[in-house]
């Protein structure tokens, strides 16, 4: 009862304008210069744009769903893992319930120590996939994945993860971009957490994936500076993707590869629409190694290796250095203001440092209810999604603190300590020749 009490006369002293308007924009000034500009105004102008131009993008998404059917090309679907087995045939059936039909299914098994060869087999001779590659020795997912694509006839290759699931027009969707434009040769799809029911921990990442994921990317692809085609669900032309190299060793293959892309003068989409379906840690510390790796990529590949993005060269190109700067701004060089912008609010305002709390949580509730209402705006499924809103008032704890610490502790592990190359996640053969050959 306390606690509530004091809340509300956080509120009422804050607007009794006995913490002045001055005096608030001092205390927040980090919400109100970086974050309501990137993160709440950006999201409000896309879906305003989105909806009054909806008819517009409707009859050139028409135009090239017929041209998708006229050419009808063969796609093959890649699903490279380790230990995947059990989720194989749910992701077959999936796929057998598409809209397009004509695709080849390749699995890549990276040395399974379980059931997954008797299982692959066994589908591969019913019929249910058409290929089934066994690497003996681990190399890792990025190695898995392009002996894939040597193998693949398609025209175009979508790279899914194998325990990923896919609404029925996912594969249609994610195809139609490439006759929206000769230029795009590679698609993200919309990745959401099937998961979101299990834990606390699962539905903060359903809500998080629903703003980052397809609202997040709709608004940076709608600047033309989308940068991250995830490796759950991505499709690659096949020329273009051989062109590049396919996939590099390391812990962020579908940032990577979109760098790559981008670098050799391709465009890269985002369709918001095609929806993919997977799981997500339902513990904390299990999430927190998770994004621990997700997070040292961003300094392993976009700082070092892709540095030259921001390079005034022969071939540079202003949406990539915007793309690569923006990633390395926002997710790495502000947190550590961020952090420096806390330690600065306990030392000068220690005695109202519950106040700028309670203040900073409402605003941030605020607006996440309202980014909230876009989210269901653009969402083909609201009415399973709108649960989520009942997890709002955690949305601070979980992408203000949470998120921003680990990301810290992500970026400077990487920045001193060359972490990642020590991750188990890929074979340390294989990361020790990445270090070598500096990817």
């Amino acid at each position: 009862m306390e606690i509530i009490n004091q809340f509300y006369q956080a509120i009422f002293e804050c607007f009794s304008f006995r913490v002045t308007l001055p005096a608030l924009f001092c205390m927040f000034w980090f919400m109100f210069v970086i974050e309501v500009p990137r993160y709440f105004l950006l999201e409000l102008v896309v879906a305003f744009y989105g909806g009054i131009t909806y008819w517009k993008q409707k009859r050139k998404l028409t135009v090239a769903r017929m041209l998708l059917y006229t050419d009808n090309p063969l796609i093959t679907v890649l699903a490279p893992g380790k230990n995947e087995g059990k989720h194989i045939f749910k992701l077959v059936r999936s796929l057998r319930e598409q809209t397009y039909r004509n695709f080849e299914i390749i699995i890549i098994d990276d040395g399974s120590d379980d059931d997954t060869p008797f299982i692959c087999k066994d589908l591969e001779r019913n019929g249910y996939i058409d290929k089934y590659f066994r690497l003996n020795e681990r190399g890792g997912k990025a190695s898995a994945a392009n002996y894939g694509v040597y193998h693949a006839r398609g025209k175009y290759i979508v790279h899914l993860d194998a325990d990923s699931s896919l609404d029925r027009d996912a594969l249609e969707k994610i195809l139609i971009p490439f006759y929206m434009d000769n230029r795009i040769k590679g698609v993200g799809g919309c990745v959401k957490v099937r998961n979101s029911d299990e834990t606390v921990c699962t539905s903060m990442q359903a809500l998080e994936y629903l703003n980052t994921i397809q609202v997040g990317r709709m608004v940076s692809n709608f600047l033309g500076i989308y940068h991250i085609i995830s490796g759950a669900f991505g499709a690659f032309d096949v020329k273009a993707i051989k062109q590049v190299g396919c996939w590099d060793i390391g812990p962020g293959l579908d940032g990577d590869i979109t760098q790559k892309l981008r670098k050799a003068g391709f465009k890269v989409h985002f369709a918001h629409d095609a929806i993919c379906m997977t799981n997500v840690p339902s513990k904390w510390h299990i999430l927190f190694k998770q994004r621990l790796r997700w997070s040292k990529s961003l300094v392993r590949f976009r700082i070092r290796k892709h540095i030259n993005m921001l390079l005034i060269r022969r071939n540079f190109s202003f949406l990539n250095f915007i793309s690569n700067m923006e990633n390395i701004l926002f997710d790495c060089v502000l947190n550590y203001l961020w952090l420096f912008y806390i330690i600065h609010l306990g030392v000068v305002y220690t005695d109202m440092l519950w106040d700028i709390f309670l203040i900073g949580w409402m605003i941030r509730y605020v607006m996440a209810v309202i980014s909230f209402g876009v989210a269901m705006f653009i969402s083909e499924r609201p009415s399973e999604e709108f649960k989520l809103f009942f997890y709002l008032p955690l949305h601070t704890f979980y992408a203000g603190y949470f998120m921003r610490i680990t990301r810290l502790i992500a970026h400077t592990m990487e920045f001193f300590f060359f972490s990642s190359y020590k991750d188990p996640w890929n074979p340390s053969k294989t990361s020790v020749y990445a270090r070598i050959e500096g990817n």
